[in-house]
């Protein structure tokens, strides 16, 4: 089958009349921007220049001048955001999703495509390998996935990084070879290097991202079975996530996929707790012991399992109104007072102090524990509204996180 038409049968792709394309100009999208253009999609494209080197600036460029020769709009995001700390790499990765995402909402885009490659699902597959992933882990990339409010495609899962470099020198269209990539003290190039051996014994990249892909299907699977048991079992509890006794009593695999998307739901991270932690966790809560795990509380009481944010997690966080806080609380509240130009309003965790000033908050039903945590207005360290705790005041509170929002398809509220 002719490259071209490989690349539109991609998952997404002729459901999308509005594509982002994210392009750092090496040869993978590269290659997505020529498929694009050839196409004849309405597609805009994005550069992220994480200003790490002195040549990034000088390859936007030239991703934009291709951009122009081909008719697709192009922006350049540029990232300050690195003060020399921390795993670079994976900082860098989190903010180039979050800068690409509101890039694509704020230009109406439906999705964005990213150039990852066959290639990419076999050494994804090794690295997470020797790392002792399970299951989710060795699973072949997603095709399509929601994260940080958009939707993202892999079009070119199916298409080796040779063949498209191939198909850029016949049409001679140039790519940037990233120094990165043959840089040894970074894991993909390790195993890139590592792979050329395996070649030689059948286990080349088509067959690792093979079985990465029988994985993918097991997952699939899982994910079935979590969804059914997740519409008899959880529920949501206005902001917090409660499993029935029974829950306790599903398969392991099935339960453990509960507990860490209901986790990662509460806490709005992006990442979940780790299988060992998790594990842990699920043997002291059989034994009916309380669990502070990822910045949440995990509790046993006659209703079932509730989990809920940990107050000390979010007691120093704070945010102006209109901002999300933690992550997914959103207040909105009367207009005598909220007004526009009004400095003194904050929103921060309840804590024991508002607590206090709430005496109705037992009439709400929510535990004292998920109060403390809750999210409540302040102007000038007095309290002005607590909508969860018996103390609306005209405020409500809307718990809608952009990461996980797929989460709350699995909830039968």
């Amino acid at each position: 089958m002719p490259l071209l038409q490989r690349f539109l049968n991609g998952p997404g792709l002729a459901d999308v009349h509005a594509l982002g394309l994210a392009v750092s100009g090496g040869g993978d999208s590269m290659a997505l921007l020529h498929l694009a253009a050839e196409a004849g999609i309405a597609a805009r494209a994005v550069t992220v220049d994480h200003g790490l080197r002195p040549e990034a600036a000088l390859e936007a460029a030239e991703v934009a001048r291709v951009c122009a020769g081909l008719g697709v709009p192009h922006d350049v995001l540029r990232w300050q955001g690195w003060d020399g700390r921390g795993n670079l790499q994976d900082q860098a990765r989190r903010a180039r999703y979050r800068m690409i995402a509101d890039w694509a909402r704020a230009e109406g885009l439906e999705a964005v495509a990213l150039g990852h490659t066959r290639d990419d699902v076999a050494e994804t597959f090794l690295m997470r390998l020797a790392r002792g992933a399970g299951v989710d882990g060795l699973a072949a990339m997603q095709a399509r996935r929601w994260h940080e409010g958009m939707l993202w495609l892999r079009p070119l899962l199916g298409i080796g990084r040779e063949e498209l470099r191939d198909e850029l020198r016949r049409r001679g269209a140039g790519w940037v070879e990233d120094p990165s990539n043959e840089n040894l003290a970074f894991d993909r190039a390790r195993v890139r290097k590592a792979m050329k051996g395996l070649a030689g014994i059948g286990l080349g990249s088509e067959r690792l991202a093979e079985v990465a892909g029988h994985l993918a299907e097991v997952r699939a699977a899982l994910d079935v079975q979590t969804r059914e048991a997740a519409g008899r079992v959880q529920r949501l509890d206005r902001g917090d996530v409660l499993l029935d006794p029974a829950a306790l009593d599903l398969p392991a695999e099935v339960l453990r996929r509960l507990l860490r998307q209901a986790i990662l739901w509460v806490a709005s991270a992006e990442y979940g707790p780790r299988g060992p932690a998790l594990a842990q966790a699920t043997r002291r809560l059989a034994e009916g012991r309380a669990v502070t795990l990822h910045g949440c509380r995990l509790v046993r009481r006659a209703e079932g399992l509730r989990i809920f944010r940990e107050w000390q997690a979010v007691r120093s966080l704070v945010a102006p109104v209109g901002a999300r806080w933690d992550g997914r609380w959103c207040l909105t509240g009367p207009e005598r007072d909220n007004p526009p130009d009004d400095k003194g309003l904050r929103i921060r965790a309840l804590g024991p102090e508002g607590l206090a000033l709430c005496p109705d908050w037992r009439g709400t039903g929510l535990p004292r524990a998920s109060l403390l945590a809750s999210p409540s207005v302040w102007r000038d360290g007095r309290l002005v509204a607590a909508p969860l705790a018996g103390k609306a005041a005209g405020w409500s509170a809307v718990a809608d996180p952009l990461r996980n929002d797929d989460f709350l398809s699995l909830l039968s509220h």
